[in-house]
């Protein structure tokens, strides 16, 4: 039977981004759960979908064959472990969850119970990055020297008065790191590779009356040799556009959210010409997120989903799989052992 029909667990800002790539892709959008029965039942107004006010409920539904869980991020493993356990296939919204041990529970319980598990980090399926990917992976940069993830974001003080759990350890898992710079995180080790060590800085500069950070910088030393750093805050008014910077001995190129302004190498490509015209001024006045955290775009979730699916039906894993969700968390949890301690983490 093709799996084409979503349930959607947690119906906050992020999931109505859900149902707009849901659609996008001609799946259906069937059913909804949020623990508050007002939420859940707005939601499925607004989409035409049935609203569940018990989790049990909702997951009995035979209708619902996979689940994409919106709810906040350290709030993912229960209804993850339920919804496998149910046999529906996942899609969780990063962070896959705030640990590795609880990101270690979810791709256990997948693989027990046999569904598909996926994390969603739309970055991944923009047309930049994945030309980005495809050089790399070519060894159009030669020997890689330098990875760097920058993220100037503003977020207001009432933005983390506007829900209890925002800026706390137990639910939000981290501030600017975890939360916002997550993504740039994910990207740059698909890029890079694996982090063997970290050397981090953190801390709350600029916000009040929240446990997380607000400013982070690490120092990445990657298992290939690179070198690399982050840079991650939601206290840079007005908020820019995120950037990613790779740089080797044959090449150097640059990622500002969904453009690709620098891209320069020692030996030119057909392709270089084309590429350069054709990626540049892509980013509508969205602005990423850099300052509103609903001013995003749906088509990349829109892949995203589609990928889940055709794996599915393959029977392969999707691209961003549990295990690829779960490598920002190790490194993100690094650079908080590393600034709380004051000493180099090493991973793994």
């Amino acid at each position: 039977m093709k799996v084409k029909k979503f349930g959607v667990i947690g119906c906050g800002m992020i999931s109505r981004f859900h149902a707009r790539a849901i659609r996008e892709i001609g799946a259906e959008l069937v059913a909804c759960y949020d623990y508050l029965p007002i939420a859940a039942e707005r939601y499925a107004q607004e989409f035409g979908c049935k609203a569940y006010a018990e989790l049990k409920e909702f997951l009995a539904d035979p209708e619902i064959q996979i689940v994409t869980i919106c709810a906040p991020s350290g709030a993912h493993l229960e209804p993850a472990v339920a919804a496998a356990r149910a046999g529906k296939h996942v899609v969780v919204e990063k962070p896959l969850e705030v640990t590795t041990e609880r990101c270690d529970e979810i791709i256990r319980t997948c693989e027990e119970a046999g569904v598909t598990l996926a994390t969603i980090f739309p970055s991944r399926f923009h047309d930049s990055s994945r030309r980005l990917k495809t050089a790399i992976d070519a060894g159009r940069f030669g020997k890689l020297t330098l990875g760097d993830a920058i993220v100037k974001w503003f977020r207001t003080q009432q933005y983390y008065d506007s829900g209890a759990w925002r800026g706390t350890w137990k639910l939000d898992g981290g501030g600017a790191l975890m939360n916002q710079a997550i993504h740039s995180v994910d990207l740059l080790l698909w890029l890079m590779g694996d982090v063997e060590e970290v050397t981090a800085l953190t801390g709350l500069v600029a916000h009040e009356n929240i446990e997380v950070e607000d400013v982070a910088i690490a120092a990445l030393r990657f298992k290939n040799g690179a070198f690399g750093t982050l840079e991650a805050t939601t206290a840079a008014f007005p908020g820019y556009l995120k950037r990613i910077e790779t740089s080797g001995d044959k090449g150097s190129a640059v990622i500002e959210e969904e453009d690709i302004v620098k891209w320069d190498f020692a030996e030119t490509a057909p392709e270089d010409a084309e590429i350069r015209e054709a990626m540049t001024s892509r980013q509508t006045a969205t602005g990423g997120g850099a300052a509103d955290p609903a001013a995003i775009g749906h088509m990349a979730h829109a892949k995203l989903f589609q990928d889940v699916l055709e794996a599915i039906e393959e029977g392969r894993r999707p691209l961003v799989d549990g295990y690829e969700g779960r490598r920002s968390v190790e490194v993100i949890r690094a650079v908080y052992e590393s600034a709380k301690t004051g000493q180099t983490v090493k991973l793994g």
